[in-house]
């Protein structure tokens, strides 16, 4: 009879609780971010490549044998120092030769005016006639001029002789030499090296015609303030991730696209004293001084993407889900400007939100409390 009374007891209790009805599902947890508008100071980075400021072309200007090279090659030069020494001795021949008809034609002057000095009171006497005057005075005058002329050639043999001592015009670094020693120097080989200015450098990158438009576009709507005068300030980021040690400013925009590639030239001239960068290097341009007014950052995380475009979640002051969709900008570090779709002191859902719905009640925890991220 016992047995029988324990069966029974447990039967009626396995009714019991197959009747009994099941516990409503906890709101899914999400962390939450509020909106908040600020001024954003945003920086512009480019690839770009540095150029001397100022490119020499060694040349010689005079025909002749190169004597020899007094530079090393690929070393820093001053200006002044002697680069390449040619075979003066023909040139100084030919100063000696000039020399010497500026004396033969002064002598020839001296006599001519000594001549008109004597005609010119015998012509007032009547002792000479106005004729002699006249050729005195033609030859006097011819006299002149030839000693300018002679004076003239003993300048450009001057000037000759001392084109063949080649030094550099500006302090740079020297290139290699294109002639050796001893070649014969004529207008068709006459380039020896070339010299690059080192300080300043200048810094070139390239913006399209998309990215301009954009920029014009988000002016005019407020969307951003540049420095005054277009004064950014230019950071050189190396290869290595390290900023160079001086900063640059823009000095220069071609006016015109290139229509190969739908861009326009940017140059950035930035001092480079110790000479670290040189001409040709890969590096990037950061541009700083823009600022994104009453701007709104989310973290990337937080904005979705859907047939429709980018969206956020938005917790209400009811606890509950909404999808809005939103204009999304450019990245701003780990977070995503967007331009519409959101105002200051609303509230997103920043983890948690894969498996919400419109409507749905949710538990909202602020971000960084660490259980929504388990949700996600």
């Amino acid at each position: 009879m016992a047995a029988i009374a324990l069966l029974a007891a447990s039967l009626c209790a396995c009714g019991s609780d197959k009747g009994a009805p099941a516990p409503a599902s906890a709101p899914p947890s999400v962390s939450i971010q509020e909106v908040v508008a600020r001024d954003v100071p945003v920086d512009f980075e480019y690839v770009a490549r540095t150029q001397s400021s100022h490119l020499i072309n060694i040349q010689a200007r005079v025909s002749g044998f190169l004597d020899r090279r007094l530079y090393e090659e690929g070393a820093p030069v001053k200006e002044g120092q002697v680069l390449f020494q040619m075979d003066k001795k023909p040139f100084q021949v030919q100063l000696a030769q000039a020399e010497a008809a500026l004396s033969k034609q002064e002598a020839a002057y001296e006599t001519a005016r000594r001549n008109l000095a004597r005609t010119k009171p015998l012509t007032e006497q009547n002792a000479l006639s106005q004729k002699d005057l006249d050729d005195a005075t033609g030859q006097y005058q011819s006299a002149a001029a030839s000693v300018e002329q002679a004076k003239a050639q003993v300048e450009a043999a001057r000037l000759d002789l001392s084109y063949t001592t080649i030094t550099s015009p500006v302090d740079g670094v020297s290139s290699a030499a294109l002639q050796a020693d001893g070649t014969y120097i004529n207008p068709q080989n006459s380039l020896l090296t070339t010299v690059a200015v080192l300080s300043p450098m200048w810094v070139n990158f390239n913006i399209s015609e998309n990215e301009m438009q954009q920029f014009r576009d988000q002016i005019a709507q407020g969307r951003l303030i540049t420095p005054a005068g277009k004064e950014y300030e230019v950071e050189i980021v190396l290869v290595d991730g390290s900023l160079f040690p001086h900063t640059g400013r823009m000095t220069f925009a071609e006016p015109s696209y290139d229509p190969q590639t739908g861009t326009f030239l940017v140059r950035i001239s930035v001092p480079n004293p110790q000479g670290h960068l040189r001409p040709n290097q890969y590096v990037r341009a950061r541009l700083k001084g823009a600022v994104r007014p009453g701007a709104i950052l989310v973290p990337q995380r937080a904005v979705q993407q859907g047939a429709k475009g980018h969206f956020v979640w938005i917790v209400g002051a009811d606890g509950k889900a909404e999808q809005r969709p939103v204009t999304v900008g450019n990245w701003h570090g780990d977070d995503w400007f967007i331009f519409e779709g959101l105002q200051g002191g609303e509230r997103i859902a920043v983890d948690g939100t894969l498996a919400l719905q419109p409507g749905m009640a949710v538990s909202a925890k602020p971000a960084g409390a660490g259980p929504a991220a388990g949700a996600q």
